[in-house]
């Protein structure tokens, strides 16, 4: 295939892609649940089309150490922050942040199966973000911060209108982009959002962020 109809490929996967996220949280989950087949499809015949290999997609073991090191420092600095949010928190807030987060742990680590779902959930949603559309975002834009950056914002906006996930989801996902571009393995940064994604249920108030919902869903409570 040539450059120029892969560059095209590139742009529907950076944009359509991201389009196709949102409508499926919006309406599609509601009115045609079936179409969650198309994100997986989507993803492998782009892999399949841009001939992509374990390597290029972060999955690999030959450089796990090296990854894990460089991810387990950002990682590390952004639990102590979430930590010292989370007892800021309380100590401001007081009986009123008790009465609205009752649980202190969340749901999924108060059991085995809850938490191995939500981190296969993280490990999807590393192949979505850095597999697919920063390895894209990065053919089409040069510079590692803006690539980085943009991809960041198509992580938040797909958390909308949550106002505790989208200005922490840009962050965290230009972050994990920014390492994804500079150590392609997406396994210790599937487990680096699980333990995040985690601790930001504790970090907050519940009247907060909702359950961590996003979507039609966050309006639920």
């Amino acid at each position: 295939m040539n450059p120029r109809t892969l560059r095209l490929f590139s742009i529907a996967d950076v944009t359509l892609f991201p389009a196709f996220i949102l409508g499926f949280i919006w309406q599609l989950q509601f009115t045609a649940r079936w179409t969650w087949v198309i994100f997986i499809l989507w993803i492998v015949m782009s892999f399949a089309l841009h001939s992509d290999t374990p390597k290029t997609i972060g999955w690999r073991a030959d450089n796990l150490g090296t990854a894990s090191q460089y991810a387990g420092i950002l990682i590390g600095i952004a639990l102590a922050g979430l930590i010292v949010i989370g007892l800021a928190l309380r100590f401001a807030l007081g009986a009123a942040f008790a009465s609205t987060s009752p649980h202190l742990l969340p749901p999924n680590l108060i059991s085995w199966h809850p938490l191995w779902g939500y981190f296969a959930f993280c490990v999807l949603q590393q192949v979505a973000l850095n597999s697919l559309v920063h390895n894209r975002m990065m053919s089409l834009v040069q510079n590692e911060w803006t690539s980085a950056a943009l991809t960041g914002v198509i992580f938040a906006a797909c958390h909308w209108p949550n106002p505790v996930l989208v200005p922490l989801t840009f962050i965290g996902g230009a972050t994990l982009a920014w390492l994804f571009g500079r150590h392609r393995n997406i396994i210790p940064l599937a487990i680096g959002q699980a333990i995040l994604g985690s601790l930001i249920f504790w970090t907050f108030p519940v009247a907060w962020h909702h359950h961590m919902r996003v979507g039609p869903g966050y309006y639920g409570g």
